[in-house]
């Protein structure tokens, strides 16, 4: 037997290198992923999650998200300016709105109504907040506790100031209708006291979302119907006030899925925004609720207040549309123009939401006063009041401007770019 040379023995057979794959990152779905599954993956931002948080890096901020916050209560501003009928009755002034003498209006609601919006994004908003306090050593209690005295302290000293003066003008003067103006006044206050609400259940909404994530939507979802069905199945209207709860807690909560929604892409937000409509359709069309999404004198109901199972229908609604409209809105919001306009609806639409009731009730004595505007005993809108709806505007804000510049620049300092999207 011959002793083979190295040159002639055989080489050893190596097995073929599997093809490597890239992982994802942790903001980055699977390349097969659909849209359905970037909303329903877990969520990378939840602590004990395998994955980083998707959370935006300290310089960047998100300013759609400022142009949704903003533009949602300038939205409320301006249909109150525009829209109030002031009626004098035995009682004081009492509001009304075209919407009960005008057929088909309501319809506009659908497309106005954008409370659900603002406590979408700032569901959004104050879990992204959390994040980066986390990333700084603080907890969870002093975090909620900043954020409830951000608003308590400037929400609790308007009212104050206005029941007091209430108090006194009817004390020294016997106004006795003064009673009605500072209800109309700190009327809007509702929206902060559930805001706030919310605020302190940061803790609980985000073990919910962290325990139960898609879940705890269905679950609140679900019981806000349940509370309709034995509000008007078996007449116990003291539990419809628990959907105050349920309802502008499950947009706070549906906020938290802000960034997965946006992974999703445009064709998924078209899906929810259809499924929205159609359910608003259905409920509507049923007879059950009505079709104004903001309370109509007149009606039997209100779907506001309190809030029924059809704001969640107009919820995905609007969320839908959110989606569907943010490429062209992005790109919008990269050009100076837009980004200088952006910047000064989020300087001043706190401040303007929190005071334009109060500029709206001086504007209305300054024209009684000045004018001699006659007091309306009726409200029916005719020709002339709707030409007059874009300079009906004009008065209040000039009116609120002033109240702001003396009780509101604690909201009017600049945001340094360090700050993305605050909790307002």
């Amino acid at each position: 037997m011959s002793r083979s040379t190295p040159s002639e023995q055989p080489e050893p057979v190596r097995p073929e290198p599997e093809p490597t794959q890239r992982e994802p990152t942790p903001d980055e779905p699977a390349p097969s992923a659909t849209p359905v599954d970037r909303v329903t993956q877990a969520d990378p931002g939840l602590p004990g999650s395998q994955s980083a948080p998707p959370s935006p890096s300290a310089g960047h901020r998100d300013r759609y998200v400022d142009l949704l916050r903003a533009s949602s209560l300038l939205v409320v501003v301006l249909w109150h300016w525009a829209f109030t009928i002031l009626v004098w009755g035995p009682d004081g002034p009492e509001a009304t709105s075209p919407l009960g003498f005008t057929s088909g209006l309501w319809i506009a609601t659908w497309l106005f109504q954008v409370l659900p919006v603002f406590f979408y994004i700032g569901g959004y908003v104050h879990r992204v907040s959390w994040q980066r306090a986390q990333a700084r050593g603080t907890g969870l209690a002093a975090f909620v506790g900043a954020r409830l005295r951000q608003l308590a302290v400037p929400g609790a000293a308007l009212l104050l100031t206005w029941v007091v003066l209430g108090g006194v003008l009817v004390a020294v003067f016997d106004l006795r209708w003064m009673g009605r103006v500072v209800l109309l006044v700190i009327s809007p206050l509702w929206f902060l006291a559930v805001y706030l609400v919310l605020i302190a259940l940061l803790p609980f909404s985000l073990w919910l979302h962290r325990r139960f994530d898609l879940l705890a939507l269905v679950w609140m979802g679900g019981g806000a119907m349940v509370v309709d069905v034995l509000r008007f199945r078996y007449d116990l209207e003291a539990l419809s006030w628990v959907n105050m709860l349920l309802v502008w807690g499950l947009a706070h909560q549906a906020g938290f899925f802000y960034q997965r929604l946006a992974r999703a892409g445009r064709r998924f937000g078209s899906l929810v925004l259809w499924a929205g409509l159609f359910a608003l359709v259905g409920l509507v069309s049923s007879g059950l609720y009505p079709g104004s999404m903001v309370g109509v004198p007149g009606d039997r109901l209100s779907n506001m207040a309190p809030p029924t199972f059809v704001l969640v229908a107009l919820l995905v609604f609007q969320v839908g549309m959110v989606e569907v409209l943010r490429p062209r809105m992005e790109a919008r919001l990269k050009r100076s123009s837009w980004q200088r306009f952006n910047d000064v609806i989020n300087r001043f639409a706190l401040p303007l939401f929190l005071f334009h009731t109060t500029g709206m009730a001086l504007s209305e004595l300054l024209s009684r006063l000045l004018q001699g505007a006659p007091v309306a005993t009726e409200a029916v809108p005719d020709v002339v009041w709707w030409l007059e709806r874009p300079i009906s505007v004009v008065g209040p804000l000039l009116c609120t401007l002033p109240v702001i510049a003396l009780f509101g620049r604690y909201w009017m300092r600049h945001r340094t770019e360090k700050e993305t999207s605050p909790a307002p």
